[in-house]
């Protein structure tokens, strides 16, 4: 005979390590009075999109050793909805308003509203009802499409939950009270980090400040909670009726502070990823999103990079092209870019007064200008360890340009080569000196050598080669070079 225990409060505080694409891992302290044999247990504190697969009870003090020989898992409170599929067939009351007055009438419920079939933002902004998703109610022997009213329902059967309740038969060796550990995953949790660089007025020096965005989607609200925050790519599957693979990319916060005030988020490396703490327990209610300030720092040591990148291509006529196609057409690789990009360049050091392993986040810039801030670029960094050098693209530079030519083209199929040669001209009409770097992709073949060049190339991987061009104010460069592929 099973001895039954129910629990519907929590009695420890929860503690939850939240990944960024929408899941999060939740434990909790349940205190448990077994007794020898097997156990009836109810636990109604569960997120509403837990993954039964993925729970795990067991003695924290690892004295007892319990057996679950059954769990099962509701996850479908009472909801308008789940009563009217409950009295499916039956006749029920609806209050209904006529002529000013209240008064009930009776309706029978033929069918209840079906989840569409086809789900989207489109269906539900524009109140989209699919084929058999509306309710059928019988009133007089007729039929409509809509509830006539308030529905009035019978008292709950004993098949209901309140909340998402996870039942278990425990079989436990010993009898009495214990400290039973649970943990599971759930979706419907995500964070992300936001940095917000502010540089002064003049110069170049940089003041960081960031957040850390927490929102909670999972049907539950968890008081005065421990949160910790994973970064790092985390393999996890999607659910069986979903996609095979996601990859679990988090972003996040980092530890930092003004001098002087303890940091609001702590950072430790955690296996193959780091895990950001926050240094005190906080509520997090279901359907909130919470921010909480994560890194402050002042006099980051920063330089601007101006990088122009001539070429453009049409992807769409070249995205299937075989690389035959592409080495002999004349017209790949003609077109011109005059942007030239804006790219702010600092380190991940403690010599710049960072120093901490910062996760993927937006990174927006400001500069000072007189009393305001104006927005100048934003971007998106990746996982970036300590020691790291960032570059940073905010923009196209107004008063840089670029042009970029080709001058000639040759093919020899007897020797199985190709010569091409290229004029670029970048122009600073900035009123101080400015250095661009030139970006040249060598993409037609894999074996390549530049022949003559009026400017020392830089090789910076397989098939790119960078020029630097030094401009005094209102100067112009050309640089020209020739390049032979051989195949």
């Amino acid at each position: 005979m099973a001895f039954y225990a129910y629990w519907s409060m929590v009695a420890a505080e929860p503690a939850l390590t939240l990944y960024n694409q929408n899941f999060a891992v939740v434990r909790e302290i349940i205190p448990l009075n077994l007794q020898r044999g097997v156990n009836h247990v109810r636990f109604s504190e569960a997120t509403s999109q837990l993954e039964p697969e993925s729970v795990i009870l067991r003695d924290s003090a690892g004295k007892v050793q319990l057996r679950i020989l059954e769990q099962s898992y509701r996850g479908d409170p009472v909801s308008l909805d789940s009563l009217l599929r409950m009295n499916e067939g039956n006749e029920i009351e609806f209050l209904v308003e006529r002529q000013g007055r209240q008064e009930m009438v009776k309706g029978k419920i033929i069918r209840a509203a079906a989840t569409p079939t086809v789900p989207g933002p489109y269906f539900q902004s524009a109140g989209v009802m699919l084929a058999g998703s509306q309710p059928i109610i019988e009133i007089d022997g007729k039929l409509r499409f809509q509830l006539p009213g308030v529905p009035v329902f019978p008292g709950l059967g004993t098949g209901t939950v309140l909340k998402p309740t996870l039942d278990w038969l425990i079989e436990s060796d010993t009898a009495g009270a214990i400290q039973a550990q649970l943990a599971y995953v759930s979706t419907g949790f995500t964070w992300e980090a936001d940095y917000n660089l502010i540089a002064r007025e003049s110069g170049d020096a940089l003041d960081v400040a960031g957040w850390v965005t927490m929102t909670n989607q999972s049907g539950r609200t968890f008081e005065n909670a421990s949160l910790g925050l994973m970064a790092g790519d985390v393999a996890k599957l999607a659910p069986r009726a979903g996609m095979l693979r996601v990859n679990a990319g988090v972003v996040g916060g980092v530890a930092g502070g003004l001098s002087g005030n303890a940091p609001q988020v702590t950072e430790r490396t955690f296996d193959e990823y780091h895990l950001y703490t926050l240094a005190r327990n906080t509520t997090l209610r279901d359907r909130e999103t919470k921010q909480v300030e994560f890194l402050r720092a002042s006099n980051i040591p920063s330089k601007p990079v101006y990088v122009y990148d001539g070429l453009k291509i049409d992807r769409q006529r070249f995205q299937y092209a075989p690389m035959e196609a592409i080495r002999q057409d004349a017209s790949y690789g003609t077109q011109s870019n005059t942007k030239v990009w804006v790219m702010r360049e600092f380190v991940n050091d403690k010599a710049s007064h960072l120093g901490m392993p910062l996760p993927k986040g937006r990174v927006r810039f400001y500069r000072a200008n007189g009393g305001r801030l104006e927005f100048t670029g934003e971007d998106v960094i990746e996982h970036t360890p300590a020691g790291e050098t960032l570059r940073v693209f905010t923009g196209a530079a107004f008063d840089l340009t670029g042009e970029r030519k080709r001058v000639s083209f040759r093919i020899d199929h007897a020797r199985s080569q190709a010569e091409e040669s290229f004029e670029i001209r970048v122009r600073n009409r900035k009123t101080q000196p400015v250095e661009i770097r030139v970006v040249e992709h060598l993409y037609r073949w894999t074996s390549w050598e530049v022949v003559t060049s009026s400017a020392p190339m830089l090789k910076t991987d397989a098939q790119t080669g960078e020029f630097r061009a030094g401009l005094n104010p209102g100067e112009e460069k050309t640089i020209t070079y020739t390049v032979r592929y051989s195949w």
